[in-house]
């Protein structure tokens, strides 16, 4: 079996997930239909709502079933837009930090290209932190009133690094803007809770946690007003129209449970995990730098199973296929964005140049991980690195020659 260092992807199914999931999904029964198997169907969304909302710190009210975090993403985005311009069309900006997932970054990039939005790209440090001051400066000075909302994740995907949302909605919430908050990455692995939150809606997602992919929520406040992005049925409050996953609703909320029942007993062995890479990170490779919050100085602002680096001298590309053939699984960053060319957003938005960046490799830990996860992948990364560091200096020496003889 491989050695699997990408949970902030996709963690595998929990045990309670998936025995919620075989107990319902060979059920028949649309949970909108009246007879007696779509009212059972509906019992069971409806149970599944009350134990997300649970675990999420919300009222169940508040819980819109989606497909994913990336939906969530695009309702909370495009439907807080819509619903604040109709009211007042001058508001028409949008303030989101310049570190967001794609899925909230890409949506913030169409409302500006076909529905006038105005994004104001919010700067973060070294670490990964937005600025709260560089938010308080587009605030000031009636600023604020031209502002639709503003969205920045809880805990970044990439770096780990945790966002100051309570500073960030208390500088907002005087100005009466809605705050969403992309919190795939962080519910599950952090506290999180909705409600001591002040967020406006909260995107969170199954199979980050354990559950199926296909399946997520939106956290809305009762009084915030959204525009929905889909039509049908209605269902879901009218925002989210479509025939919900039944069995896939069992399984996230079976999986939330576990997560949030366990989560400060994890936390801890998740951590001693994650720490344990970064030390033989250090020592097998000195020339690696760690990447987000020191989590020896600032434990709490950074998620426990996260650990990324870059590696000067080598493509992380090369590094996560060396490690791959080596029986260790990881990854380069955002798996939305797996494939494409290109250095991380993130970690330009950091300040890092293009070269330094293609070099990230990121190590995620989950509720699978062990010891033995993190004794294999120790044994794996010298050679994996040097042969890595030794390809990417030919590629190095080739364009040099190339652009020489032009």
């Amino acid at each position: 079996m491989p050695v699997y260092l990408d949970h902030a992807a996709t963690t595998p199914i929990s045990a309670p997930a998936l025995a919620a999931l075989t107990s319902v999904i060979t059920r028949s029964g649309n949970p909108s239909s009246l007879h007696g198997s779509g009212r059972r169907a509906r019992a069971t969304v409806e149970a599944a709502r009350e134990t997300v909302a649970l675990a999420a710190g919300a009222h169940p009210t508040e819980v819109i079933f989606t497909s994913g975090g990336t939906e969530a993403d695009n309702l909370a985005v495009k439907g807080l837009f819509w619903a604040r311009r109709d009211a007042e069309p001058g508001r028409t900006r949008i303030l989101v930090s310049s570190v967001e997932h794609a899925a909230v970054q890409d949506t913030v990039e169409w409302l500006e290209k076909h529905e006038g939005a105005e994004a104001v790209w919010l700067p973060v440090d070294e670490h990964g932190t937005v600025s709260l001051d560089a938010l308080k400066k587009e605030l000031d000075d009636g600023g604020a009133n031209t502002v639709a909302l503003v969205t920045c994740m809880w805990a970044n995907n990439e770096v780990g690094t945790v966002q100051p949302i309570a500073e960030i909605v208390a500088l907002v919430e005087p100005y009466g803007i809605p705050v969403h908050s992309d919190a795939v990455q962080a519910f599950g692995s952090i506290p999180v809770n909705f409600k001591e939150s002040g967020l406006a809606a909260m995107s969170i997602s199954a199979h980050k946690i354990g559950g199926t992919v296909g399946v997520g929520a939106l956290l809305l406040g009762r009084a915030v007003k959204l525009t929905p992005v889909q039509h049908g049925g209605g269902q879901e409050r009218t925002v989210r129209s479509g025939t919900l996953d039944t069995a896939g609703l069992a399984a996230f909320a079976a999986a939330a449970t576990d997560v949030t029942q366990n989560l400060a007993k994890e936390n801890l062995r998740i951590a001693g995990l994650r720490d344990a890479i970064i030390a033989a990170v250090r020592h097998a490779v000195p020339e690696a730098v760690l990447r987000g919050v020191d989590p020896a100085e600032y434990p709490e602002k950074r998620l426990p199973g996260n650990a990324h680096f870059t590696f000067p001298g080598c493509e992380g590309d090369s590094l996560l296929f060396l490690l791959d053939m080596a029986g260790v699984e990881s990854s380069t960053g955002s798996a939305c964005t797996a494939g494409v060319p290109r250095p991380s957003h993130v970690l330009l938005a950091m300040g890092l140049d293009e070269d330094t960046a293609r070099g990230a490799q990121r190590f995620s830990l989950g509720h699978t991980s062990s010891l033995a996860d993190v004794e294999a992948f120790v044994a794996a990364l010298p050679q994996a690195h040097a042969r890595a560091k030794l390809a990417g200096m030919a590629a190095h020496q080739s364009s040099i020659q190339t652009a020489s003889t032009q």
